[in-house]
């Protein structure tokens, strides 16, 4: 019976051997990380665990390797497959903590932003500058950017949604592009499948490019769908639409900020002064809420409209009516 008690008790030290070693073990995988302020940690691409382990300890975040390389040997679906990108560890978290978030959805994520009615060249510069995206377009010329895209022959004004698009650091501006895209895409089929009857349109393509006229024409809710009335009415009666921006960007690197008497009757081809019907594609992008305007426009007979300087319009229906709101709006000021 010595020999049995002798047993028992080796047994009963070594379990508290064991135990007190699983308790270090999870202490030390418990313990905070070692920062004092927020920081920023990469994951490259491919990168695997024991790498990952041994970069966090050569930086000092994490104290030692050996708890979090035997944790995932001994459970390796315990621990989410780390994700490439950028992640923000915070003081006070747990080391363990820590390495879940770096195979967390919690990637840091940047913002790039198109405002309504911006140019694609706008676009572009914006894309060009955007902080920890990966540049590839940089340099390549518009048709270029387009056939990449998958869209060769495309004339690219217009055709990206305005919006505010997240990204994480290594996203190329390609796929941004094919995001906007194809958002657009689906806003122009979802308004033109519910355009109203008998528009002077014949394609998705022109309602594009009148809300595009639209979209540089006001910025104010209640007067998208009125300046939409009027352009369809001069369509249907074959009357030139005579919208400055238009000229402008007719005009391109030309424009000094004023339209002269000469600007209007210059000849490009998207001077609505000169030309007949709709510019030969949009001059810029149009939001939801011109894109919505031009398949639905409003009802009346206005066929003129000025600029208040305030932002808003003065409409008229006829051309007497309309020189006197020029002359009040415009020549006075």
């Amino acid at each position: 019976m010595r020999w049995l008690k002798i047993v028992l008790a080796a047994l009963a030290v070594l379990a508290l051997v064991a135990f007190g070693a699983f308790q270090y073990w999870q202490s030390r995988l418990a313990q905070p990380v070692a920062i004092e302020q927020s920081m920023l940690y990469e994951v490259p691409q491919g990168a695997g665990f024991d790498r990952v382990v041994d970069d966090l300890v050569s930086r000092g975040v994490l104290a030692e390797a050996w708890p979090f390389k035997l944790a995932q040997r001994l459970r390796p679906s315990a621990w989410p497959a780390l994700r490439a990108g950028e992640f923000r560890l915070e003081p006070g978290m747990s080391s363990r903590a820590a390495l879940e978030r770096l195979g967390s959805d919690q990637v840091v994520t940047y913002t790039v932003t198109f405002p309504e009615g911006w140019t694609f060249r706008q676009i572009r510069r914006a894309l060009d500058e955007a902080a920890k995206l990966k540049h590839t377009l940089k340099g390549v010329d518009d048709g270029e950017v387009m056939a990449s895209l998958g869209h060769p022959g495309q004339h690219p004004e217009g055709r990206f949604f305005p919006d505010t698009y997240r990204y994480h650091k290594g996203v190329s501006d390609q796929a941004i592009l094919e995001q906007a895209y194809a958002r657009m895409q689906a806003a122009l089929a979802e308004v033109w499948d519910g355009r109203d009857k008998d528009l002077p349109l014949k394609s998705p393509y022109q309602a594009l490019t009148l809300a595009s006229l639209i979209e540089r024409e006001t910025g104010v809710d209640g007067e998208r769908a009125r300046i939409a009335g009027v352009f369809v009415r001069r369509l249907e009666k074959g009357m030139r639409l005579q919208t400055d921006p238009t000229v402008i960007y007719g005009l391109g690197d030309d424009y000094d900020g004023n339209i002269t008497r000469a600007d209007l009757q210059r000849k490009t081809p998207y001077n609505t002064y000169v030309i007949d019907g709709l510019p030969p594609t949009p001059i810029a992008m149009p939001g939801m809420a011109a894109l919505r305007a031009a398949v639905h426009p409003a009802d009346g007979d206005a066929l003129y409209f000025v600029a208040k300087g305030d932002g808003s319009h003065h409409f008229s229906a006829t051309l007497r009516e309309h020189n006197a709101a020029v002359r009040r709006y415009i020549l006075n000021r």
